[in-house]
């Protein structure tokens, strides 16, 4: 069943690919489930009290970057030269939003202790830095190969 998983989510996040738009997040999502399912090696009971606690983190983190982060990004690329106080203002913006993130992984932490071992929660860690360097290879990649079809 372990292995199953794995294969199934890659051949959603396949099909899922051909249907093309904004259906890259949900592979790339797809591809992260089967890499952390295959890495931890959930167990199916675990894998039922993981995966809604880490989705819920997620959608929080993400929430949190695409609205808090977002807007003070924007802000200071909208006003460069900005007063002081409105620096310390954009300052404050940030730092509640990291807080707020760090709020979200303790929470993380805390939820899934009931489901996982400390030993899985500790390689969670690992295991996303592991995809995230992957992904960023791939994307490296990628953008070589379209410049080199570019020249």
């Amino acid at each position: 069943m372990k292995k199953l998983i794995p294969i199934l989510i890659l051949f959603f996040s396949l099909s899922t690919f051909a249907q093309g738009g904004d259906k890259m997040k949900e592979r790339i999502k797809a591809q992260k489930i089967a890499f952390i399912s295959d890495q931890l090696d959930l167990s199916e009971e675990e894998a039922q009290g993981f995966w809604p606690i880490y989705n819920a983190y997620e959608d929080t983190v993400e929430g949190i970057r695409s609205s808090e982060i977002r807007t003070v990004r924007m802000k200071i690329r909208q006003n460069p030269d900005m007063s002081e106080a409105e620096a310390n203002q954009l300052i404050s913006q940030l730092i509640k939003a990291e807080e707020n993130i760090l709020a979200a992984k303790i929470k993380l932490v805390n939820d899934l202790k009931k489901v996982l071992s400390s030993v899985k929660i500790l390689k969670l860690r690992a295991v996303e830095d592991q995809f995230n360097k992957r992904l960023l290879d791939k994307l490296k990649e990628f953008r070589e190969q379209r410049r080199n079809r570019k020249n």
